[in-house]
This record gives C-alpha cells, structure tokens and sequence, in this order.
C-alpha cells in the first residue's frame, strides 16, 4: 500500500446533535425526554463543541488532517418557523471560517438527522411544504458559508430511515407506536414526524425532493459549491436462494435513492459492514464471528465492496463521508481502518474516482438512541470536565495523512 492521489481528503466527520450540546429546538430533544423513550440517556452537553470547536480544530490540524466534516443544526438557525438567529448563523460562520484558517477544508452537512421541532411538528420532510423549508434553510445556510465551505452534503443518511423501516432495526411499528404517540402528545401534534419514525415513507419521498430543492438552491447563490448527497450502503451479499431478496432491498433501500444523485458533483458513502441474505431473508449475525459494540460484524472489506457498488452505478466521484468502528479496543480500530484503506486504495488501482476518507467519529460522542456506550471516537472525551483524549489511532492515522501514504 503507498501513495495516494493528489488531493486527497483525509478528514473526520461529527454531527452537530451529537457533539454541540444542548440544541434544545430540536425533534431529538423532544424524544429524549419524552416516556416512554426510545433513547438510553438524553444527549444533554455532549462534547460541548458549540463552544469547543476551536480546540477541537486545533487537534484536527495538529494531528494532521486536511479537512473536517461537520453539520450544521437546523434548529439553531430556525428555531421557529420563519424566524431566523442572526447570532446561529453568525457562529456557524466562524466556525467555517476557523475551519478554513486552520488549513482544513470544511465539509458541511446541512442535515444530520435532527430537524427543527416547528418542521417535525408539522410532518417533517413528509408534509406537502416539507421539501421547500428544507431548499429554503439551504438557500440561507449558502448565502452565510458559500465563500468559507468546501464540499456540501445536503441530507446525511437519506436513505437510512427506509432501511430501518424496512428492516425493523428500531423494532416493529406497533412496538414504536406507544412512543410516537408520546411525542405527539409533548409536541402537540398528531403530524409530528421525525427522521426515524412517523411517517417514514412519506418523508423518504420528501427528502428526495428536498435533496434536489436544496442542491437548486445552493447552486444558484454559491455555483461554484460541490453538492452531494451521503448514503448508508452496507456490502449487500447473498448464500444461494437470497439473491432475489437481496437484490430487492437493494433496490429499495440503495437505488432508488442513488437515483436521485443524477447531476450531483459527488456521492458521500458511508459504510461499516455487511448484510448476507437467505432464501428467507437477511441472516443474523453469527455468534462466531467479531462484532464491534453496535453489533455490527467487524469487516472492513464492505467498504470497497460499496465504493464500487456506488460508482459503477451513478459514475459519480466518490467521497468516503463515514467509516469506522464503535470499540473499546483501539488496536481494533487501527486494524479495521487499515484495512478499509486498503479497499479505497484498490479502488483507486483500478481508476474509481475516490475522492477522500473521513473516519467517523473525531470524537466518542452521543450515539442517538444508545447513548454514550459506543465509543467511536479518534479521540476520547471526559463527559464531566470535556477533556479530550487523544487515542494511539489518531495519531497512526493523521500520519497517514500527514504523508498521504501508508
């Protein structure tokens, strides 16, 4: 393994619920604090990187990395319908721009999951209008960054919702309804809709519009922006008598969202491990292989499997917008992240436009409905005095991208 090209993004991605704290204006908040609960623990301060990010930038340049991808919350910058905080956007500004002056390049996601609470209360991306709040707060979010960001990512995960949906990975939708009942009852509306339940099919359809809005939008106030979309794309195999189902989530969960891409610059993928499919569905993870702390297998191989997958069918450039490993055994995240680069680095072999690699996370942060437990992280974080903690991978791995090279 040796060079690679020019260029090439060495980043580490975090999303804005999960490290800032406290974004109390959001349809996550809610559901953290609404019984029953779908969370283990509410986000809470997180990793306080509303008011630490110029440290953590800092470690970012310091251990050498080229670039950082981060999300912007929406509820910050419209925590009311149609009413817009001047200070919000002013702070997401100097962090872009601290970004920039730190010789990294900021990789902005306008959506990471979490949506304004006025926007879910009326439906979310599944209500009629859904999409053209979405294209609107791109518009803003263009006009205050465009000259400071790099790359853009409009929707994080589009897809993911549908394949949860699809997969009852949250469990089933009589088991979810107890608690969207309760949601809609702390809201005060019987339309809420969040990013993983209420209306998921719906919102799927809306978001696809939404990501095209968005992308018409960014392009017409910063044109010069690369815009893409990120997608979960797990390596999709199958033992004999599965193919068929296999290739029918596939198609649902993977392309019919990857269709939508059709002019965009690039495509973020974003990928952990696999899924082997039966002649009666998708198989259980053995008992007898390693799992990391989602109980994901532990196969870094998916990735090259998906950066191919992905190419091959839109013909986009690619940038690697998540991988990694949730473990409590840093020699395991360097060896898995070893050998995932060495799926990107066989791609790029055979001339697949592989454009960068963010490692997900910078930080152990807020892993939705588990809490705190997964540790993700490059560098750890000390929950009661936010001190951070750099782990032995990040160091290997910003040597990697200090060289560009193994």
């Amino acid at each position: 393994m040796g060079k690679f090209p020019e260029g090439f993004i060495w980043g580490t991605a975090t999303a804005a619920h999960q490290v800032e704290g406290n974004n109390t204006s959001n349809d996550f908040w809610l559901m953290e604090h609404t019984e029953p609960t779908m969370f283990k623990e509410p986000s809470g301060d997180a990793c306080d990187q509303f008011h630490l990010y110029e440290q953590d930038v800092r470690l970012l340049k310091e251990l050498g990395f080229n670039a950082y991808r981060f999300s912007v919350e929406w509820a910050r910058v419209e925590p009311e319908k149609g009413e817009v905080s001047n200070a919000a956007l002013e702070h997401y500004r100097r962090m872009t721009a601290f970004v920039r002056e730190q010789g990294l390049t900021p990789i902005v996601t306008l959506h990471h999951f979490t949506s304004p609470l006025w926007f879910a209360r009326e439906g979310g991306f599944a209500a009629e209008d859904g999409p053209a709040h979405f294209a609107n707060y791109a518009g803003i979010m263009a006009d205050v960054l465009g000259k400071d960001w790099g790359q853009v990512c409009t929707i994080n995960e589009i897809n993911i919702p549908m394949r949860f949906f699809h997969d009852g990975m949250l469990g089933d939708q009589a088991r979810l309804a107890p608690f969207l009942k309760a949601a809609q009852k702390r809201c005060g509306s019987d339309d809420f809709s969040s990013f993983f339940i209420g209306d998921i099919e719906g919102a799927a359809e809306g978001m696809k519009k939404g990501h095209r809005l968005a992308v018409e939008a960014i392009r017409a106030r910063a044109p010069e922006t690369p815009v893409g979309v990120t997608l979960a794309i797990q390596d999709e195999q199958a033992i004999e008598g599965g193919e068929a189902l296999r290739d029918a989530a596939r198609a649902r969960c993977i392309d019919a969202f990857l269709d939508i891409t059709k002019g965009d610059d690039f495509v973020g993928v974003q990928t952990y491990s696999r899924s082997i499919y039966g002649p009666e569905g998708k198989l259980k993870v053995s008992d007898d292989v390693e799992k990391t702390q989602m109980g994901y297998e532990f196969y870094p191989e998916a990735l090259e499997a998906t950066i191919r997958y992905t190419a091959d069918y839109t013909g986009l450039p690619v940038i690697v917008t998540e991988s990694g490993i949730g473990t409590d055994d840093d020699t395991r995240r360097r060896a898995y992240v070893e050998r995932a680069l060495k799926g990107v680095q066989n791609c790029l072999a055979d001339g697949i436009d592989v454009r960068g690699y963010c490692y997900w996370s910078m930080l152990d942060n807020f892993e939705w409905m588990l809490g705190y437990k997964p540790t993700f992280g490059l560098i750890a974080v000390d929950r009661i005095t936010q001190t951070r903690t750099v782990k032995p991978s990040a160091q290997w791995l910003g040597n990697i991208a200090k060289a560009n090279a193994f």
